[in-house]
């Protein structure tokens, strides 16, 4: 194919007319602590905040980059388009610290990408013309700095991994397309053909261990979830709880294998950043179990609510108890519930709590082995 160009000239470098500045990315939790913080992090000056800081927080690779490295030699492709790799050699004079760095200027994410992009375009002889393919690279470079457009994140996470910097690592599972037989492979490693589509819908079906069931599907959301993308399915074909097996006895239902589900996506962390999981789940409404489904959501809410206040309550009450063991005279029997007044009625408030009894027996105990406070840990809404 021919490319025109309409925001770049031939010879020159398509981002000089875009002015680059440094900015500080970081992002705190509700009560101030800091998430992640990153300085000296190199963006377009027409770019906003809440892009730096996705682009930094997110998209820029943050580990096994070699600091130095050397262009693998491919016949048939030009010396700007090769692939690089770690030139090991020259990283064996360089202390272990030093051998290796992290993205901080969006102009290596930008070559990471479309310089990938265009590698495959030439291999799969898309362009007339090296001219066509240098128009291309210049072309959407110009394109994404100005943010005209924008990939989906898979790609900003793994495109371009092993063509810039030679990263690989053990096959994931994955499989592509190869262009030459187009025939569906599987891929030999992590990166060199990534993982670069945003969302999926999956089938699942009735069965625990078999392909295509319900623990090979947490498998399989794993395997998108670690690269950044997000996975949908509809569960209607798994029965209901209480409804017969095969081998015998009485099923435990669909909600049981959703917990598992939603705990499973939300312990991978996608990309290998804060981004979390992205997962769908839908059910027909004739289904046995749709109205524990549709509650499902409001139940955990609640036991939210209700391990907020307990814990408070457990805390304020049980060190209440330890407290009126101090209050009285040590002559007296200050562990005693019956000669402690005092210790008798923070007795009495804390089962009026329904704070265990047990709990506030062991309370007692600890004032005997001469603790003065207790730390019950307390749950807040998030």
């Amino acid at each position: 194919m021919q490319v025109l160009r309409y925001f770049t000239e031939a010879g020159k470098d398509p981002l000089s007319s875009i002015n680059f500045v440094k900015r500080i990315s970081e992002i705190k939790n509700p009560d101030g602590s800091v998430v992640f913080r990153m300085e000296d992090v190199l963006v377009p000056e027409l770019w906003s905040q809440v892009a730096t800081d996705i682009i930094a927080q997110k998209y820029f690779r943050k580990a096994g980059i070699p600091k130095l490295l050397k262009k693998v030699k491919e016949k048939g492709v030009p010396s700007w388009l090769q692939a690089s790799k770690a030139d090991t050699e020259k990283l064996e004079l360089l202390s272990e610290q030093d051998r290796c760095f992290s993205e901080t200027d969006s102009r290596q994410l930008f070559h990471r990408l479309v310089g990938c992009w265009t590698y495959w375009g030439w291999k799969g002889n898309y362009f007339d013309t090296e001219d066509d393919a240098r128009a291309f690279y210049d072309e959407i470079t110009y394109i994404l700095a100005t943010q005209m457009s924008s990939p989906n994140s898979p790609q900003w996470f793994n495109t371009g991994i092993n063509w810039a910097y030679g990263i690989t690592g053990p096959s994931q599972g994955h499989y592509y397309v190869d262009f030459k037989t187009e025939e569906l492979v599987p891929s030999c490693d992590a990166y060199t053909h990534p993982q670069p589509h945003a969302c999926f819908i999956q089938s699942i079906k009735d069965d625990l261990v078999n392909e295509g069931g319900i623990m090979d599907l947490w498998v399989r959301e794993a395997r998108l979830f670690k690269y950044g993308s997000g996975t949908g399915t509809n569960f209607s074909d798994l029965r209901g709880s209480s409804e017969p097996l095969s081998g015998g006895g009485k099923s435990s239902g669909l909600m049981s294998f959703l917990k598992i589900g939603d705990r499973s996506a939300g312990a991978v962390k996608s990309g290998g950043t804060t981004r979390r999981a992205a997962k769908m789940v839908t059910l027909h409404l004739d289904h046995p179990d749709i109205d524990e489904y549709i509650t499902w959501k409001v139940v955990e809410e609640q036991k939210v609510a209700a391990l907020v206040a307990g814990s408070k309550l457990c805390n304020y009450h049980l060190n209440a108890i330890m407290k009126a063991c101090y209050d009285e005279h040590p002559e007296n029997d200050r562990f005693n519930k019956q000669l402690n007044k005092k210790l008798k009625a923070a007795v009495v408030e804390a089962r009026k709590a329904e704070i265990p009894n047990n709990y506030i027996e062991r309370v007692i105990q600890l004032a005997k082995l001469g603790f003065k406070s207790i730390e019950f840990l307390e749950y807040d809404i998030d």
